[in-house]
């Protein structure tokens, strides 16, 4: 490598490394040489009887002057490596360029430079002193934050900024007198370029992560003063459907602050500035999702407050539970459609032709898909010839019960039992519906040999008038339809109960009850257990 031969030809590198620890050590033990001088003046000055009043403020001074020293120490090594790398690099010779450097050290250069560390001295414990005057205004507005119509619920994110902020003010004063400290002693370049840079990365750093934790305090402000505010207006129900948005809004601001955090940086950064195009449409992007869910919330709310309130008739509102879920999913699809279509366009990149592709894609999957574009189908077709709707009792193949969910796909049947029966919509069959107009409670009731028929007639015919005006779901009277068949042991007599759809089975049981304490009271005997059925009307 040239710089290499370089440095072999003037003088080689070794003789550079070895300038290089003689200036460090210099370097080293002049720093102990003072350090030691700074703790043989502390053990003097604190336990000196005529000083003990002061001796907290010396205490204090030696302890800024220690921090001072360690701070020039760091910089001068850093200096020295720096430079004479920076010779080493260029080939120059390091014994030469270190005599020569001496030779133009002007005369009062030793007394310039103690005027500069002194003023350094001075600015450090200037510093001290604004730090600790911040920190008591900073304590003060924290109280004063938290204390704002004693609000409990922000008092966690309140804090937190706070304590950011006094970081950031401490870091910020003693990077500034880093900066003044190599101007002071007039360090030469790159370092103080590259100082200034971290500096700058550093501040875009610190004020966003300050800025995230001023988000989650004014989120946490705005979400406490707008619970007041809905309890005070009556607009609770409305609040609550939305509340959940908060913590969405919480991080959509976050990651909003994230990326423009990391965009600024960027640009500092010539290397990757190139980089930073990208962060307007990644902010847009993250702006557009959010306003998306919340449309997709709005339009749910809506839609829960116009078609599914319970102000509505029971039918009307059966109907609507079963067609807005689709509503709402298809709604959801439409928006998110949009909403990345303009999240591409926001990076930068033209999705008609990605649309196509989908297109396209779609119709091959569409072609291997039969069976999930029948379920598809016959869903609507469920659901637009109203073969039955949610709440509806039905029975299809071996699944009975309440019909809890119709989706696109498929449809969940809850049996009597609690098992929840899942169904593709292409593979439902015949569909009894219990739901429409009325059932029959049927209940078929076996008489003994040796009782009297005609009796019992009379008992079913009594009870089914007093459970008819006794049970506000049975729409009329028993009817006794007759003798069903005979056997050894009696007859069996079959009635029928028309009752509200999907109450034939509780009606059923409670008439069986009823029937089986009548007979007993009038010595009617039963010559078999009951045997029921049920069809729809």
């Amino acid at each position: 490598m040239e710089w290499l031969e370089n440095i072999q030809s003037n003088g080689g590198l070794t003789a550079g490394l070895f300038v290089i620890a003689i200036e460090l050590a210099i370097l080293l033990a002049v720093f102990l040489a003072l350090s030691g001088l700074l703790r043989f003046t502390r053990s003097r000055l604190t336990t000196a009887p005529t000083l003990e009043k002061i001796s907290g403020r010396i205490e204090h001074g030696l302890r800024i002057a220690r921090i001072f020293l360690r701070l020039i120490f760091v910089l001068l090594f850093l200096g020295v490596l720096g430079v004479n790398g920076y010779q080493l690099y260029l080939g120059n010779d390091l014994r030469q360029f270190t005599l020569d450097l001496i030779a133009r050290i002007p005369p009062g250069f030793w007394l310039n430079l103690s005027i500069r560390l002194t003023a350094l001295l001075i600015i450090g414990y200037v510093a001290k002193k604004v730090i600790r005057l911040l920190e008591r205004l900073l304590s003060q507005l924290r109280d004063r934050a938290m204390e704002y119509r004693r609000l409990r619920s922000n008092d966690r994110s309140v804090k937190r900024f706070f304590d950011r902020l006094n970081r950031i003010q401490h870091a910020l004063v003693w990077v500034l007198v880093a900066y003044a400290a190599i101007r002071l002693l007039k360090i030469p370049p790159p370092i103080p370029d590259l100082l200034m840079v971290g500096l700058r990365v550093y501040l875009i750093i610190s004020v966003g992560l300050l800025i995230v934790n001023a988000v989650a305090a004014i989120v946490d402000s705005l979400d406490g003063l707008s619970q007041q505010y809905a309890e005070s207006t009556g607009l609770v129900s409305y609040y609550q459907h939305l509340r959940h948005l908060i913590p969405l809004l919480r991080r959509t601001l976050e990651y909003i602050v994230y990326a423009s955090v990391a965009t600024l940086v960027l640009t500092q950064l010539e290397f990757i500035s190139h980089l930073a195009k990208y962060g307007p449409g990644v902010i847009q992007g993250i702006g557009i999702f959010f306003l998306s869910r919340v449309a997709i919330e709005l339009v749910n709310l809506l839609i829960d407050r116009t078609y599914l309130n319970d102000e509505l008739p029971e039918q009307e509102r059966q109907r609507n539970e079963t067609i807005f879920p689709i509503v709402k999913s298809i709604l959801s699809g439409i928006i998110y459609f949009f909403a990345v279509v303009l999240i591409m366009r926001g990076l930068g990149f033209d999705p008609i032709p990605l649309l196509a592709g989908a297109g396209i894609l779609g119709v091959v999957v569409g072609l291997g898909a039969q069976p999930l574009v029948n379920d598809i189908v016959s869903g609507f077709f469920i659901i637009f010839e109203d073969t039955f709707q949610v709440g509806d009792f039905i029975r299809t193949g071996d699944a009975r019960g309440t019909v809890e969910a119709i989706a696109l796909r498929t449809t969940r049947v809850r049996s009597p039992d609690g098992e929840l029966h899942i169904l593709r919509n292409g593979s439902l069959g015949n569909v009894i519906n219990y739901s429409r107009q009325y059932t029959h409670a049927i209940v078929s009731v076996g008489v003994a040999r040796e009782s009297d028929i005609d009796s019992a007639y009379a008992v079913l015919e009594t009870i089914g008038k007093e459970f008819a005006e006794s049970h506000p779901d049975v729409m009329e009277a028993t009817r006794i339809e007759g003798i069903e068949e005979f056997s050894g042991l009696g007859a069996t007599i079959r009635t029928r109960t028309r009752v509200e759809p999907g109450q034939h089975d509780r009606i059923a049981r409670a008439l069986r009850q009823k029937i089986k304490h009548a007979f007993d009271a009038e010595g009617i005997e039963l010559a078999m257990p009951p045997r029921s059925g049920s069809r729809a009307g």
